[in-house]
């Protein structure tokens, strides 16, 4: 291989991305892993429900993971891949700092963006008081005055965690059969239009809702709209799903020969343990196709070697017969 060709390259150096780093470099392939180092969890202090490393940093899970892929020889490249594109020997790919590389296959964990709600506050309080996943940040918040704007499910689902949840529908109309649900789990609906997060002493302190004031919270629920980084996989022809996303195998492949994806770029439930497991699957499937590739390969050059020395064997005796019976 030249300095800048891989049998793998990875996009996204998060929990799928390192994950998959992980096993590829154990398994002593060439790998590139390419990240332009803006994790979606990049806002929390903490993240939860990964086992052995519940309340940690995600900056810190980062860190502790890029040190242990680079000790199994992957390379970590700090930039934005601009273009991908297939090539003859896999996929040629043009990074924003004007290198160019090569890779056998591909793995996508690029994640996805978060399209807050317009709400003056919900941004500037994201990873603070405000969140989008209960089994995330449920537990830190438990007992306390929770609200939920414009997400029935997370209103009810919330109850788990406090008996003083508010439901804002805000401009989501509230159907007869779901307002009998939120009021049999004791969920209080407050309607009208929230006007924006009541914040002071750089804390949330309440929901403004016009024509109703302030209505006492401490955390905030919403339901932000999931838009995956999938502009390679849109641009190599991959399938969607009809929820908008990827399609993908159980083991992470694309219908696009060579491509795997993995982490929240093709699934918008997987958490950080989620992700990291399923970039550990989809590169253990990497290497099984490289393996195959490099067996018929091997198979394709013993034969052709078998061939030319049987053709020169068949070549030397020929001559041997001629020089012993110059009369042919």
């Amino acid at each position: 291989m030249t300095d800048d060709a891989y049998d793998t390259l990875i996009m996204g150096g998060g929990a799928a991305g390192l994950s998959a780093a992980l096993v590829l470099g154990r398994a002593r392939r060439r790998v590139a892993v390419v990240d332009g180092g803006a994790p979606r969890n990049a806002p929390a202090a903490h993240m939860h429900g990964f086992l052995s490393r519940d309340g940690l940093p995600p900056g810190e899970l980062l860190a502790l993971g890029r040190t242990e892929v680079a000790g199994y020889g992957v390379e970590l490249i700090d930039a934005l891949v601009e273009d991908v594109r297939a090539a003859d020997d896999g996929f040629a790919a043009r990074l924003g700092d004007g290198r160019r590389l090569t890779a056998r296959r591909l793995i996508l964990a690029t994640g996805l963006r978060d399209e807050l709600p317009g709400i003056p506050g919900v941004r500037e309080r994201w990873g603070k008081e405000v969140a989008a996943c209960p089994y995330c940040h449920g537990y830190e918040v438990r007992d306390r005055p929770i609200g939920v704007i414009g997400s029935v499910h997370l209103a009810l689902l919330l109850g788990q965690w406090s008996d003083d949840i508010a439901y804002f529908p805000h401009d989501v109309p509230v159907a007869p059969q779901e307002r009998e649900q939120l009021e049999a789990r004791g969920v209080r609906i407050v309607t009208g239009r929230v006007n924006r997060l009541a914040v002071e002493d750089d804390r949330l302190r309440g929901v403004e809702v016009d024509g109703r004031g302030s209505v006492v919270r401490e955390a905030v629920f919403v339901a932000p709209a999931f838009v995956p980084r999938d502009e390679v996989l849109v641009a190599l022809g991959a399938r969607r799903r009809p929820d908008g996303f990827m399609a993908v195998d159980a083991n992470g492949r694309t219908d696009v020969p060579g491509v795997w994806a993995a982490g929240n770029v093709v699934d918008p439930r997987a958490q950080v343990i989620t992700a990291a497991g399923q970039g550990s699957v989809a590169a253990a499937q990497v290497n099984a196709d490289l393996l195959a590739e490099d067996i018929a390969a091997a198979v394709a050059s013993r034969r052709a070697a078998n061939a030319l020395s049987g053709s020169g064997e068949r070549a030397a005796h020929a001559a041997r017969h001629r020089a012993a019976d110059p009369l042919g």
